[in-house]
């Protein structure tokens, strides 16, 4: 589907417009089919906690109009995770995309939440570690850097490491850092020996020396690691903007695979790299992340559930389902927008 046939509207356009000449029962019929006025540009503020390439269907739907053409005019906003959640609670922003750690956490403290889709739904990291950490015994005693505590590259680094026989608690020293660009400056600069990366940042840290232990955007490990999340009283009084923006995104990744130089020239803008190689294995990593249909699923909790319930008993038991809203995704796809 070209970007110039996208249907604007949660539920597609506005019929044709009736022909002067048609009878007066086609013309009540075709005035029935219109009685849905034309929807208005609505504004939505949009936090996104990290710049990295899982942002890419947001940037580039906001970058190519598909936003527009759709009549969403969203406001985004870099919020870090730590704090993009509590920008939601407040008000001050509508929708955040971040990972699910964080809103499981919030749902536990007592936020009404609903998530209404998943960008990427796996790890999408390789392990860096200094040049002189060669294999999993040598990262014992060091320090490893994830964004903040509970935070998704913390889930993901405590599972990683858990995964190789490291436990993540007694053999390395977890150090919060900030985001992902600042997991790659301590690397660079010596004050942590290992932390989970993605691509520019992995690419830019081996050609200065430095390795990758383990990859575990390969093995494919559920996860939400850019849920888009809403109030749920939002979400009941804002359906159709909730749509809209929802059909942008599908619509976003379905012209993504088909649009590579399209697709680098919004990495360059908002990655700040102009390195044509960087940049073209950055959008080979990042087409390997997105679902065609991004639902958000339930087994994408369950890492995060098992690791947070061990400081917060709220968590236990934490059922996904219950702040899960598929509806959104499906009816975009059910019109074919993933195509």
């Amino acid at each position: 589907m070209s970007l110039s046939a996208i249907v604007a509207g949660a539920c597609g356009g506005t019929a044709a417009p009736v022909a002067a000449s048609a009878s007066p029962t086609a013309a009540r019929s075709a005035g029935a089919a219109t009685a849905t006025p034309q929807p208005t540009m609505q504004k939505i503020v949009v936090a996104f906690s990290e710049i990295y390439e899982g942002a890419l269907p947001m940037w580039y739907a906001q970058e190519k109009g598909i936003f527009q053409k759709n009549f969403v005019d969203p406001d985004l906003r870099f919020i870090a995770s730590s704090t993009g959640v509590a920008a939601l609670l407040a008000g001050e922003v509508q929708l955040f995309h971040g990972g699910g750690s964080e809103v499981v956490s919030a749902v536990a403290g007592g936020a009404d939440l609903l998530m209404v889709g998943n960008l990427v739904p796996i790890y999408p990291y390789v392990f860096m570690v200094s040049a002189n950490v060669k294999t999993l015994a040598d990262l014992k005693g060091k320090k490893v850097g994830v964004s903040s505590p509970g935070s998704t590259s913390d889930i993901a680094t405590r599972v990683g490491l858990a995964k190789l026989g490291i436990d993540p608690d007694k053999d390395v020293t977890i150090v919060a850092v900030g985001s992902s660009q600042n997991r790659t400056a301590a690397l660079l600069s010596g004050a942590i020996q290992g932390g989970l990366d993605q691509p520019p940042g992995s690419i830019v840290l081996e050609s200065k020396g430095l390795h990758s232990l383990f990859d575990m955007a390969s093995q494919k490990l559920p996860v939400v690691n850019n849920g888009i999340t809403l109030q749920r009283s939002y979400v009941g009084a804002n359906r159709p903007i909730v749509q809209r923006y929802m059909d942008s995104l599908v619509q976003s990744i379905a012209a993504l695979r088909k649009d590579k130089p399209g697709a680098l020239e919004v990495l360059q803008k908002q990655l700040g790299e102009k390195d044509q190689k960087v940049l073209g294995a950055t959008y080979d990593y990042a087409m390997g992340l997105f679902p065609s249909q991004p639902y958000a699923k339930i087994e994408a909790f369950a890492d995060s559930i098992r690791v947070l319930s061990a400081t917060n008993p709220k968590i236990a038991g934490f059922d996904a389902m219950k702040i899960l809203d598929d509806s959104f995704v499906k009816s975009a796809v059910d019109r074919g927008l993933d195509k």
